[in-house]
């Protein structure tokens, strides 16, 4: 099973991991080769649950997947924890978070009943899914949070949870590229959020994407609500209303795209002209402060009040000027 949750605001990703493709273009696409080949993704199953995790004192919404996976001529159910990091900055407690996460949910499996502990708890693959700007630098296994390292009768004693990281900024758009799914082409637009060059270029991949996906019309329908969640979020002056379809509309979303690039570009410029009557204006009052103080005649305290400058930055210009 998957469990998914989201931090502070709607990515529109909770949405987009309700459906069972975006479960396997993520597990084929971004966890290692040999994991996903063991999973027959036919057999993913859709689970709803909230789960309130008393040390966080949080709740999070869950979006939960089974899966049948086949090992060495056993087929068995394994749980995948897929947990949706999209703070701004790394948390370093992760380890200590998901250790939680992931006892709250067997605690949840034993009390519906799903298992017993006769029958004993399932397998779970922990990933973390993080989109920040910064590149994720956290400690991936519990064990390596214990420091010193303890001395070894006692290391076996200590808790190991190691998790899988997928973390989008550190895939290069080549790399992103080489994976023709819709995830990758949701990842690229991620990437290329702050740059509206790159972003319609990141548009256009997902359409072409789009439009060489099977069912192609309902995935436009998932990415299209996905985008204007997004674009949304990233206060984009484009016409979101009129933005029913992604293929039908990427004439119009583009050129709504280059308007707001162009109106950025202008409110630019403006920012810098303003500083730079600000900045000019600055250099002229401490011009007119250093003449006052050639005269030899008046205090800081007079200056400024003349001026409008503090009196240590006008002790600083006779300090500078002294020298």
């Amino acid at each position: 099973m998957a469990t998914i949750t989201h931090n502070y605001h709607d990515t529109g990703y909770k949405e987009l991991f309700s459906y069972p493709e975006f479960i396997q273009q993520l597990i084929e696409g971004f966890v290692p080769a040999d994991i996903a080949q063991l999973m027959r993704f036919s057999t993913l199953k859709n689970h709803s649950g909230n789960y309130i995790t008393p040390l966080f004192e949080e709740k999070f919404e869950d979006v939960v997947w089974s899966v049948e996976i086949t090992w060495q001529g056993i087929t068995q159910e394994v749980y995948l924890y897929i947990l949706l990091e999209f703070q701004s900055s790394v948390d370093r407690t992760m380890p200590i978070r998901l250790m939680h996460y992931v006892a709250c949910f067997y605690d949840h499996l034993l009390k519906n009943g799903t298992t017993t502990p006769s029958k004993g708890l399932p397998p779970i693959l922990p990933i973390v899914l993080y989109n920040g700007s910064e590149r994720w630098t956290a400690r991936q296994d519990i064990y390596d949070m214990v420091y010193p390292e303890p001395p070894a009768f006692l290391q076996v004693y200590q808790p190991h949870l190691r998790y899988y990281l997928v973390d989008e900024g550190r895939y290069t758009d080549e790399e992103l590229v080489l994976r023709q799914t819709p995830l990758s082409g949701v990842f690229s637009i991620e990437k290329a959020s702050t740059d509206r060059k790159g972003l319609q270029q990141a548009v256009d991949r997902i359409v072409a994407i789009i439009q060489a996906e099977p069912d192609k019309d309902r995935m436009d329908k998932i990415i299209t609500r996905w985008l204007k969640r997004h674009l949304q979020r990233l206060g984009a002056e484009v016409n979101l209303d009129q933005l029913n379809s992604l293929v039908e509309d990427k004439d119009m979303l583009a050129e709504n795209l280059e308007n707001w690039a162009q109106q950025e570009r202008q409110a630019g410029r403006q920012e810098g002209r303003q500083e730079g009557r600000q900045e000019g204006e600055q250099l002229g009052i401490q011009k007119t402060a250093r003449n006052l103080l050639k005269l030899g005649v008046l205090s800081n305290e007079q200056i400024a009040e003349a001026t409008g400058l503090t009196v240590d930055e006008v002790a600083k210009l006779r300090v500078e000027d002294k020298h």
